[in-house]
């Protein structure tokens, strides 16, 4: 049996803030968590205030439910720039990740979602694929390749749930299209969540989509219709109805500090901070590719050649975290977005999202400033 212990460090877990305390692991789980001197020796004792100073925070591992990319490399390029990616973002306190797929031919799917389900028997800290794209309404496509775009056919929907061997965690969909309703059912029935995004609905479709199943509103406000005063659409309605989760993309690009408080204060204990990072995440300005669409990157903000409308972002989850505390989140729920509620909805918060006996052994130590000072992965998904 290996053992490792954290202590004196201030510990945010499941909501609560617990100062001066440690958390014991054994063989890739969590074995105790108490406060104080009461902790026992360890194969390996990680004093946090020796990694990370005075007021050294501890935190589960950051779960991130989408994004395409990073480091240079695309997720959509195959095993080894899905690794190359990876290594980047588990730095910056990313401890399991979804692997988000853009738009592109249906049989390209097919074999990018049963590769991903293959890497999942080697790399512990892919968590499953998710399928943004190709059921997108082409008034909304983004920086998503609008020819590629098609109706949620049931049986393209279901031949791609099959690729994925029970690993595709969530599919986004426009539910206004035609069979779009039937699809997120399909969805929810393979045991995956079904998400609303890239969508021109209104609050009556986005209702009817929650009715239907879908948990999951895809980085809220971008890519759909706004709030109205007399048309409250997409947004409102998902904060609303208390079986959905919101994601969030807190670049201060994608969404105005103001609109990121309004979040956590509209939905609490619902938001999902999410990166929806692309390839330049962690690497340089410059060209880059986001599934069939040209991208330029210009001072971190990543636009579609052709349009001008924002590709994905070059986020990392712990600026995520600053840049919602700046914006007047506190520390316990924007970290909580992090952790438990991104592992919430996708299926997995038994094993993720906390520090707590028997979950995986994720942690991440913060420095007072909120910097990564020290990442820790558990074992596998059970």
């Amino acid at each position: 049996m290996t053992t490792t212990l954290i202590h004196s460090a201030h510990l945010i877990t499941g909501g609560v803030e617990t100062p001066d305390a440690w958390v014991r692991f054994e063989d890739g789980r969590v074995a105790a968590v108490g406060s104080g001197s009461s902790w026992t020796d360890a194969d390996t004792v990680i004093d946090a205030t020796a990694v990370a100073g005075d007021g050294a925070i501890l935190t589960p591992g950051f779960v991130d439910i989408h994004g395409h990319g990073g480091a240079g490399a695309a997720f959509d390029d195959g095993m080894d720039a899905i690794r190359i990616a990876r290594e980047m973002h588990r730095s910056h306190g990313t401890t399991r990740a979804v692997v988000s797929l853009v738009t592109a031919p249906v049989d390209d799917l097919v074999r990018r979602v049963g590769e991903i389900a293959d890497l999942m028997l080697t790399d512990a800290d892919i968590v499953g694929s998710h399928l943004e794209g190709p059921f997108l309404d082409p008034a909304h496509h983004g920086a998503h390749e609008p020819s590629l775009l098609r109706h949620p056919v049931a049986s393209d929907v279901q031949r791609l749930l099959d690729a994925g061997r029970g690993t595709v965690r969530q599919v986004t969909l426009a539910p206004e299209l035609p069979g779009g309703i039937e699809a997120i059912r399909l969805v929810v029935a393979a045991g995956a969540a079904a998400a609303v995004g890239h969508t021109s609905a209104d609050a009556a479709q986005a209702n009817s989509a929650f009715e239907a199943g879908a948990t999951i509103l895809t980085h809220a406000f971008n890519a759909m219709p706004g709030i109205h005063h007399r048309a409250p659409g997409p947004v409102l309605t998902a904060a609303a109805d208390h079986r959905v989760v919101l994601e969030a993309i807190a670049d201060n690009v994608h969404l105005d500090p103001l609109v990121i408080k309004l979040l956590f204060d509209s939905a609490p204990g619902r938001v999902a901070l999410v990166t929806d990072a692309m390839a330049a995440a962690g690497s340089a300005d410059g060209g880059y590719d986001l599934g069939a669409t040209k991208v330029t990157v210009k001072d971190g903000i990543a636009r579609a050649d052709d349009t001008g409308s924002i590709a994905g972002s070059t986020l990392t989850q712990d600026i995520a975290l600053q840049r919602s505390i700046a914006a007047g989140a506190s520390l316990v729920e924007a970290v909580r977005a992090l952790t438990e509620t991104p592992a919430r909805a996708i299926g997995l918060d038994a094993q993720l999202g906390a520090l707590a006996p028997g979950y995986l052994g994720d942690a991440v130590i913060l420095d007072a400033g909120l910097g990564v000072a020290h990442v820790q992965a558990g074992g596998p998904l059970a």
